[in-house]
């Protein structure tokens, strides 16, 4: 009897970076509300997702544009002053708002001591400036015409004026450090968010591509839920009006009619903070059984 080889074709994977550092756990809980488990061995530089089609890799956020713009990965997760400062040409997918503590941007910025003669980007004219965005902070001197030498920070970036720099370029997310160092913004380089960017050739492949958009979608429904809640409850007909008129829903919410004569059911979703002002009003106005519900996504 003739036995013939099964040919099977081989597993479609997308090759994704993972940010490693002060974003890997925000971006795992976010990945997380959107239906992608990963999981990660100490020590382990390559976590596990319960998606196989999904193959990841941790990398620092600093170097994932310039991997996936050369092809090491399909796509991966990065800031967009990442992107700038490695002047890497790769495609944009989405703008995710979070960061390692908030869902708001950071901001790069300028800062000097709060004793410093430097009151503009002009007065820096001649001066020494520390920062790990080298090529950004050349960039915007060179927009404003100053001339500075801009030298490459190791870390401890804050510490380094006035002993031994005239001003800093950091990165802030509450400015809490540069407060605590006694330091003075002059101004602002950059506000960042996160970016799903994709390698261009990757960004080609029809399977690489519809896959990427999947995961975009699901991610964005995460940041849409973030803050939001479902509420649910039951109204008398005849105060239907008024208890409309107290939700703000997304758009209008949805009414069905219950078994029981003369009540119908209200569904909405609102921003969480605002749960605590309405519910009392609610009640007042006759509505029972409320529930209120946390989200995973939200899909426009």
């Amino acid at each position: 009897m003739k036995i013939e080889k099964i040919m099977t074709e081989p597993k479609k994977q997308l090759k994704l970076a993972v940010p490693k550092g002060s974003l890997q756990e925000a971006t795992f809980g976010l990945f997380e509300k959107a239906g992608f488990n990963f999981s990660v061995r100490s020590r382990s530089y390559y976590p596990s997702c319960d998606d196989p089609e999904i193959d990841s890799m941790l990398i620092r956020a600093q170097e994932v544009a310039r991997y996936v713009q050369e092809g090491v990965f399909d796509c991966g997760l990065t800031g967009k002053d990442w992107i700038l400062e490695n002047r890497a040409d790769v495609v944009e997918v989405l703008d995710l708002c979070y960061s390692k503590q908030s869902m708001r941007p950071c901001r790069w910025i300028l800062a000097v001591p709060e004793s410093s003669d430097i009151q503009t980007v002009k007065d820096l004219q001649g001066k020494r400036i520390a920062t790990e965005v080298v090529n950004l902070t050349q960039d915007f001197l060179a927009a404003q015409g100053v001339e500075a030498d801009v030298e490459f920070s190791w870390g401890a970036t804050e510490a380094k004026t006035p002993d031994l720099v005239d001003a800093i370029v950091e990165i802030t997310e509450t400015g809490s450090s540069l407060r605590a160092n006694k330091l003075r913004i002059v101004t602002e380089l950059l506000s960042t968010t996160p970016r799903l960017i994709a390698n261009k050739k990757s960004w080609e492949d029809p399977w690489i591509r519809q896959k990427i958009e999947s995961i975009a979608l699901l991610l964005q429904s995460a940041i849409e839920a973030e803050g939001r809640v479902g509420l649910k409850l039951n109204v008398p007909k005849d105060q239907l009006d008024s208890i409309i008129s107290i939700l703000p829903a997304m758009k209008k919410p949805t009414i069905s009619h219950l078994s029981e004569d003369g009540w119908v059911a209200v569904e909405t979703i609102l921003k969480e903070d605002e749960v605590k002002r309405i519910l009392p009003e609610l009640k007042r106005s006759g509505a029972e059984d409320i529930i209120e519900y946390p989200l995973n996504k939200v899909i426009p």
